[in-house]
C-alpha cells in the first residue's frame, strides 16, 4: 500500500493511460490509507473512528504479504512452512498461516512471518486501549492468548509457579478458589495441577432491601432467618486459607451468574497483599461493565492483583477462543506468561480481535459499552413485570450488573428443573436454571453440593438471564414476550396437577400472555 503511493514513476506510467487527475484522486485514497496504517503503527492505539471493511481487507492482505509462505519466489524445505491446501481455507486465513509466536515463547518475532508478527504486537497493544478505555485504567500489558477462560487461568497458574526467570522459586501448589459454580475455572485449575481449598460465600441482602416478611412470599416458610439473596464474599474465610505456607495464589471471579455477586476484588487484593501471595482474576465477561473495572482498578491501587483474565468472545464479539491476559507488570506477562506458552500458537484469535476493534474504533468500543449500561435499567424492569405477573420477583442482587435472577419459587420443584428448556425451545438461549440440590457433584475431583448455584444450601429454584454486551432492546422484548408464554404453560400444566388448589390473583396462569398485555411488560 505505502509502496504504490509512494511510487512516482508507476503514477506517471498510470497517468498515461488514464487522465492524470483521476490518477491523481485514486493515489489521494492510497495515501489516505498508507496514513491510517502508520498512524495505528506509531500510536498503537484504537482509531478514534473505525476502519472501513475493505481498508481492514486491505491492511491484512499487506501484513499477509509479508510472510514468506506468501513470496512468490520463497523456496520452503522445512517442515512447517505454512503450505495451506484448501483454497477456502487459505481465504478464510487471509494467507496468514504461520502462527504467532515462537517455541518457548508466543510473544517472539517470527523470522518467516513479519506479518503475522506485526498483527499480533499490534492485536496486544489494541487489546490493552480496549482495556483502559473500557475502565481498568491500571493495565499496563495484555497478551492476546489462543485459548479460552477455563485453559487461559491454567497457563497463568502454572506461570506464577515458574517465575520470572522460568525456573520454579518454590513448590506451593494449593490455590485458594473462591467457589463459582462454572467448570471451566476449576478444571483449569486442576490441569495447572494445582490442589484447591474451597472458600464457600455468604448470603445477604443489599443495602437497603427489605426483610423478607416485607417482600412477596415467594419462599417456602422455613422457620429460618432471612439471609437475604445475595451470594458475597467471605473475606475472613480467605484470610484463614493464606494460613497455609502452601498457598500459591487465590483466585476471584469478578463477572459471574446472579445470584452470586462479583467478588471483593478489592478486599481479597488487600489480604494478598499482607500475605504476600499471587492474585488471579477470573474477568471472564466483566470488561462490559464499568463497575467491575473500576472494582478492580482500585484493587490494583490498594492491593495485590497479578493477572487477569478476560474472554474475547464474551467482550469483544468474535469467535470463541481466545482470552486476554492483562496486567499492571508488563514483566509478568511478558516474562512469565508469554515464555510459559508452550511452542507457537494460532493466529486465529488476535486476527479477529484486531479486526473487530479496528472496525470498531474508539467511538464504536466506547457507545457498545455505554449501550449496554443504558439498557440494564430496561433490563431489569422488563423482567421484574413478567415475574410479579406470575408471582415471583428478582432476586436481590445490587452488586451483579450484569446478571439478573428471576425466582422460580412457584413452580414444581422437578418442573422448575425443565423451564430453561421450555424456554430453548422457544429459542431463548442462554438461560440457565437451578434448583435446590442437596446431593455432590463431583467436578475436578472435588465433591461440590448444591452445584449451579455457587453456594451448598441455597434456598429455591430460579432463573437467570444476562444483560451482555451487544443485546439489542428488540431481543429484550421478544424474550420478555417469550418468558411470560412460559409461565403461562408451566402453571397451566401445574393446574393440571393440582385441580383442587385455587390459584391467587398473582400466580394464576389463566393471565393472558404478553401479546393481550403490552402495557404490562412495558417499564415505569
Amino acid at each position: 500500500m505505502g509502496d504504490l503511493v509512494h511510487d512516482e514513476g508507476l503514477f506517471l506510467a498510470m497517468a498515461s493511460l488514464v487522465d492524470k487527475s483521476y490518477v491523481e484522486q485514486a493515489r489521494q485514497v492510497l495515501s489516505g490509507r498508507s496514513a491510517k496504517v502508520r498512524r495505528l503503527v506509531e500510536e498503537r492505539k484504537l482509531p478514534e473512528v473505525g476502519w472501513e471493511e475493505d481498508e481492514i481487507v486491505s491492511f491484512l492482505g499487506v501484513l499477509a504479504s509479508m510472510d514468506s509462505n506468501n513470496f512468490s519466489a520463497n523456496v520452503g524445505v522445512g517442515e512447517r512452512e505454512a503450505r495451506v491446501v484448501s483454497p477456502l481455507v487459505r481465504r478464510l486465513h487471509c494467507g496468514l498461516a504461520h502462527g504467532v509466536g515462537r517455541s518457548g515463547d508466543i510473544a517472539a518475532v517470527q523470522p518467516k512471518a513479519a506479518g503475522s508478527s506485526l498483527l499480533s504486537k499490534l492485536a496486544n497493544a489494541l487489546a490493552l486501549d480496549a482495556l483502559q478505555k473500557a475502565g481498568l485504567v491500571e493495565m499496563r500489558a495484555a497478551l492476546v492468548v489462543p485459548c479460552a477462560t477455563g485453559l487461559s487461568l491454567a497457563l497463568c497458574l502454572l506461570a506464577l509457579r515458574a517465575g520470572l526467570d522460568g525456573v520454579a522459586p518454590h513448590e506451593k501448589r494449593t490455590v485458594v478458589w473462591l467457589r463459582i459454580d462454572q467448570k471451566s475455572c476449576l478444571k483449569g485449575i486442576a490441569l495447572a495441577g494445582m490442589r484447591v481449598v474451597v472458600v464457600e460465600p455468604t448470603r445477604s441482602r443489599s443495602r437497603g432491601s427489605a426483610p423478607r416478611s416485607h417482600r412477596r412470599k415467594t419462599e417456602p416458610a422455613t422457620g429460618t432467618p432471612d439471609l437475604g439473596d445475595e451470594l458475597r464474599t467471605d473475606l475472613s474465610a480467605v484470610e484463614a486459607a493464606l494460613s497455609s505456607e502452601d498457598v500459591l495464589c487465590v483466585v476471584t471471579t469478578s463477572s459471574c451468574f446472579a445470584p452470586r455477586a462479583p467478588d471483593d476484588i478489592e478486599g481479597v487484593a488487600r489480604v494478598c497483599s499482607r500475605a504476600g501471595v499471587a492474585h488471579v482474576v477470573n474477568n471472564a465477561y466483566g470488561v462490559q461493565c464499568a463497575q467491575t473495572c473500576a472494582a478492580i482498578s482500585r484493587a490494583q491501587r490498594v492491593g495485590r492483583v497479578d493477572l487477569v483474565v478476560q474472554s474475547t468472545d464474551k467482550n469483544f464479539l468474535v469467535p470463541v477462543g481466545g482470552a486476554v491476559v492483562a496486567s499492571a507488570d508488563p514483566d509478568l506477562v511478558s516474562k512469565c506468561v508469554a515464555k510459559s506458552y508452550p511452542g507457537r500458537a494460532s493466529a486465529t484469535p488476535a486476527r479477529d480481535l484486531l479486526v473487530t476493534l479496528l472496525g470498531l474504533g474508539r467511538t464504536g468500543w466506547t457507545r457498545l459499552l455505554a449501550d449496554r449500561e443504558a439498557l440494564l435499567p430496561r433490563f431489569r424492569e422488563t423482567l421484574e413485570a413478567v415475574a410479579v405477573r406470575h408471582g415471583e420477583r428478582l432476586l436481590d442482587c445490587e452488586h451483579n450488573r450484569v446478571s439478573v435472577g428471576v425466582s422460580l419459587a412457584t413452580v414444581d420443584p422437578d418442573l422448575a428443573t425443565k423451564f430453561g428448556s421450555m424456554l430453548f425451545t422457544r429459542c431463548c438461549s442462554g438461560t440457565r436454571v437451578v434448583a435446590p440440590d442437596t446431593t455432590a457433584k463431583f467436578v475436578a475431583g472435588l465433591p461440590l453440593v448444591g452445584f449451579g448455584a455457587s453456594a451448598p444450601d441455597y434456598p429455591i429454584p430460579y432463573l437467570t438471564a444476562a444483560c451482555a454486551l451487544g443485546l439489542e432492546p428488540r431481543e429484550l422484548d421478544d424474550f420478555a414476550k417469550r418468558l411470560d408464554k412460559t409461565f403461562a404453560h408451566i402453571h397451566k400444566l401445574m393446574r393440571k396437577r393440582h385441580p383442587l388448589v385455587t390459584p391467587t390473583a398473582t400466580s394464576t396462569s389463566e393471565m393472558t400472555c404478553a401479546e393481550d398485555y403490552p402495557d404490562a411488560l412495558s417499564p415505569p
